[in-house]
């Protein structure tokens, strides 16, 4: 069973350069990695340059959803050559499988990386059945005949 849902049209976006805000001609990205690592879903997301309190990290519906500000001005005085990095505000989205519990969602934030763990959900959990029987005494199969 499937951790995350497939979006279609989020694929799209993604072939067209990250569908994501767009800063002045080019468009944000905000690139991630996700992996189950035993009983959780952990995601990873680039986020270069953003301060912890830019991030917003959200979960409605089964929609995970973060939003991060990086914002970068030149010192007075300075003369820019090459501005290349993003700048300003950007959201990716996630579809989470119903089968995560989101309401126990853990983030946090080192070296530019936002990880992000979400619990695999109890009733989602492969468990053991105790197979038993309604008679009471043993059959015995494939026995000799006399």
């Amino acid at each position: 069973m499937s951790m995350l849902q497939f979006d279609p049209f989020r694929e799209l976006d993604r072939f067209f350069g990250q569908g994501s805000a767009t800063t002045g001609t080019r468009r944000s990205s905000m690139p991630m990695d996700a992996v189950r690592q035993g009983e959780a879903v952990e995601i990873y997301f680039d986020l270069p340059g953003v301060q912890a309190d830019g991030i917003e990290l959200t979960v409605e519906q089964n929609v995970l959803t973060v939003r991060a500000e990086r914002h970068w001005t030149p010192d007075e005085g300075a003369q820019v050559l090459v501005s290349e990095r993003p700048q300003g505000g950007f959201s990716r989205q996630v579809f989470l499988a119903d089968n995560l519990d989101t309401e126990r969602v853990n983030a946090s934030y080192e070296n530019g990386v936002l990880q992000v763990s979400i619990p695999v959900a109890e009733v989602a959990k492969a468990r053991r059945i105790e197979v038993g029987s309604s008679k009471s005494e043993a059959i015995e199969v494939g026995g000799s005949s006399s």
